[in-house]
């Protein structure tokens, strides 16, 4: 009779690299705004950001390239399309964002992520979030 030898194989780590992976971060941000009456347009928001940015980083943060890809007056809700060399930037001024025509507000950053929010699983996803 043969003895069958057992070995224990210890667990391997695995690095997975993602080939021709997108350039952008997609971040889903909602503002909270003391008075709720308030409401921003989609340019109305975009400047506020920017103007955020250049409080932080002066000339070189407003120039910084992000796009709103989608965004909800209703709820305050978008989606933002940044580079992912700048998305540390762009979310230390959402952050740091503490008021809006002089009263109270924060950015809550509520999901970030690599893959485009416009392919159809992740907007369904996204959609049901957002109106739930």
């Amino acid at each position: 009779m043969k003895q069958v030898e057992e070995k224990e194989e210890a667990s391997v780590y695995q690095r997975v690299v993602l080939k021709n992976a997108s350039p952008y971060h997609y971040l889903k941000v909602r503002l909270v705004l003391e008075d709720e009456s308030t409401r921003l347009s989609a340019v109305e928001l975009k400047y506020f950001i920017i103007t955020g940015l250049k409080s932080l980083y002066g000339e070189v943060g407003a120039a910084l390239n992000f796009d709103v890809l989608k965004y909800d007056e209703d709820t305050l809700t978008a989606f933002l399309r940044v580079y992912s060399r700048s998305l540390v930037k762009l979310w230390s001024s959402l952050t740091l964002l503490g008021s809006y025509q002089n009263k109270a507000c924060a950015f809550r950053v509520l999901q970030v992520s690599r893959f485009d929010p416009r392919s159809s699983l992740i907007i369904r996803i996204f959609s049901e979030v957002i109106h739930s």
